[in-house]
C-alpha cells in the first residue's frame, strides 16, 4: 500500500523519476486530505465545541490537540472560512488539483469575481507565482484605497525577543511622524550623554570608541530609566513594572537569571543588586519556592514573585499565557482556604473566570498535584499521548477514501514552463479590471 503508483506507470523511468512521482501523487493524496481537514475544522469552530473544552479559541485548541503553532493553527483557520465563499477554489481544492499553498494564498484576496483569474494562475503557475501575484494585488489595492495614512497608523508595531545569548532584540514598525519623534528622542538622550563626557575626551574620540549603534543602544535605555524614574509613573503598580533577578547560591558558586528566563552573569548580577530591592526566595530540593509572605487573603507582592517563579503562566492545560495572570485561591479564602504557595495556583483572565463561573474547577489531589475538572467534573488530561497509524494503514486509508479523485502525480503540477517570466504588470491590469482608477505600474 505504499506505492500508489502502477507498476506499469513506472517503466521506462529511472529511480529517482519514480522516486519522484511517488513523492507528487502522495503529495495529491495529502492535499486532498488538507482539504478534508479544513472542512471538518471550519464545522468544529463554526459550532464552537472547543468552548466545552475550556479553550479560549480553535487555534489554542489546534495547538494542544494538533500540535500545530498558534499562527499555522489561525492561519488553517482563516483557510478553512475563507473556502466556502469561493466554490471553485473550494472544489478544486477537495479534488487535489492546486495545493494548500496555494489556496492559503489565492484566499486572502479571493471573491467569487476574481477566483477564475486566480484559479488559472494556480494552474500554470507554481507557489511562488500566487504568492507573488497575491502580494502585489494586494499592494496595489492598497494604494488604492483612501486612508492610507489611517492604516499605517493602525499596522505600528512594536516587537521583541532575546536571543541565545540574552540579549534584548527589538524590531518596530511606526508610522512616519512617530518614527521622527522617537529619533529625535533618542539624538537628544545622545547629545546629553555626550556632554557628561570628560572634557580630555573629545567627541571625535569618543565616537570613535563607540559605535553609533551602541551609542543609540545606551540612549534608549537612558529614555527608559528617566521615564520609569518620572514622579508621575510611580506608585503601588511598581511592582508590576520591576526588572526581577533571580540569583541561586550553592556554596561559593551562583547563577543569575531574569525572570523572564535570561541569564545574566555574575558581574551583572552584583551591580543589579548595589541598589535595588533584595527579596528571598527559599526553594526546596525540588526547586519550589517555599510559603513567604503573612496570612492574607490579598497576595502579597513577595508571594506573587514566588508563584510566578514556580508557575510561570496560566496553569490550565493548553494554555500559553504567561502575562496577565492572577493568583487564584485552589479553596477559597471564605471556605477555609490559605493565601499560601500550596493553595494558589496562576489562571489567565479568561480561565480564571471559567474556573469561578464558567463551570470548570481547579483541584488538588491527596498528593498535591493540581488538576482541573470540566462542567462535566471530568479531569483535564495534561497532555495525551497522539493516536498512533502506521503508515501501511494511513496510506491504505487515502487510497480507499479519495479513490474516486483519480490523483497522480501530476495532479497538483504547475503548468508553468521553465525559463518563462510573468508579466506582473499585464497581470495587475486585468486583475483591476473594471476598477474605477487603474493601478499603479509595478517598479
Amino acid at each position: 500500500m505504499a506505492d500508489f503508483t502502477p507498476p506499469d506507470a513506472h517503466s521506462g523511468l529511472s529511480e529517482g523519476e519514480r522516486l519522484g512521482n511517488r513523492i507528487a501523487e502522495l503529495n495529491a493524496y495529502l492535499t486532498v486530505a488538507q482539504a478534508h481537514f479544513l472542512e471538518l475544522l471550519r464545522e468544529f469552530d463554526e459550532k464552537r465545541y472547543w468552548e466545552d473544552l475550556g479553550f479560549k479559541s480553535c487555534a489554542e485548541w489546534l495547538n494542544f490537540k494538533c500540535g500545530l503553532g498558534l499562527n499555522a493553527a489561525r492561519e488553517r483557520l482563516r483557510t478553512a472560512h475563507a473556502l466556502p465563499g469561493v466554490p471553485k477554489i473550494q472544489t478544486a481544492f477537495a479534488e487535489g488539483r492546486v495545493s494548500f499553498s496555494k489556496v492559503r494564498a489565492m484566499t486572502r484576496i479571493s471573491t467569487p469575481d476574481n477566483e477564475d483569474l486566480l484559479l488559472s494562475i494556480a494552474h500554470h503557475g507554481t507557489a511562488y507565482h500566487v504568492e507573488r501575484f497575491v502580494s502585489e494585488y494586494r499592494r496595489c489595492e492598497r494604494l488604492n484605497e483612501p486612508g492610507v495614512a489611517e492604516q499605517l497608523h493602525a499596522r505600528r508595531e512594536f516587537e521583541y525577543y532575546r536571543d541565545e545569548d540574552g540579549c534584548l532584540v527589538i524590531k518596530a514598525r511606526l508610522p512616519a511622524e512617530q518614527g521622527e519623534l522617537v529619533l529625535r528622542a533618542l539624538e537628544h538622550a545622545m547629545d546629553n550623554a555626550a556632554e557628561d563626557v570628560s572634557e580630555e575626551v573629545t567627541a571625535e574620540t569618543s565616537e570613535a570608541r563607540e559605535p553609533i549603534s551602541a551609542r543609540r543602544a545606551d540612549a534608549l535605555c537612558d529614555i527608559a530609566e528617566s521615564y520609569l524614574n518620572h514622579p508621575e509613573n510611580t506608585g503601588s503598580t511598581a511592582d508590576r513594572y520591576q526588572v526581577v533577578l533571580h540569583v541561586q547560591s550553592q556554596g561559593k558558586a551562583s547563577s543569575a537569571h531574569l525572570e523572564s528566563g535570561p541569564h545574566v552573569t555574575a558581574e551583572t548580577s552584583e551591580r543589579i543588586a548595589c541598589d535595588c530591592c533584595v527579596t528571598t526566595i527559599e526553594e526546596n530540593a525540588q526547586g519550589e519556592p517555599l510559603n513567604i509572605g503573612r496570612r492574607s487573603r490579598t497576595i502579597p507582592p513577595p508571594m506573587r514573585r514566588a508563584l510566578m517563579a514556580r508557575d510561570g503562566g496560566c496553569r490550565f492545560p493548553g494554555c500559553t499565557s504567561k502575562r496577565y495572570c492572577d493568583g487564584h485561591h485552589i479553596q477559597h479564602w471564605q471556605h477555609g482556604g490559605e493565601t499560601s504557595l500550596d493553595n494558589l495556583v496562576l489562571l489567565c483572565r479568561h480561565h480564571h473566570r471559567l474556573v469561578h463561573e464558567g463551570g470548570f474547577d481547579c483541584k488538588t489531589s491527596d498528593t498535591g498535584e493540581v488538576y482541573f475538572v470540566d462542567r462535566r467534573h471530568r479531569r483535564l488530561a495534561e497532555y495525551e499521548p497522539p493516536t498512533t497509524r502506521s503508515i501501511t494503514a494511513s496510506l491504505g486509508w487515502m487510497t480507499r477514501r479519495f479513490e474516486r479523485h483519480r490523483l497522480d502525480q501530476e495532479s497538483c503540477a504547475a503548468r508553468w514552463h521553465a525559463g518563462e517570466d510573468m508579466d506582473w504588470d499585464h497581470a495587475m491590469f486585468v486583475a483591476f479590471q473594471g476598477k474605477r482608477e487603474p493601478p499603479p505600474l509595478l517598479p
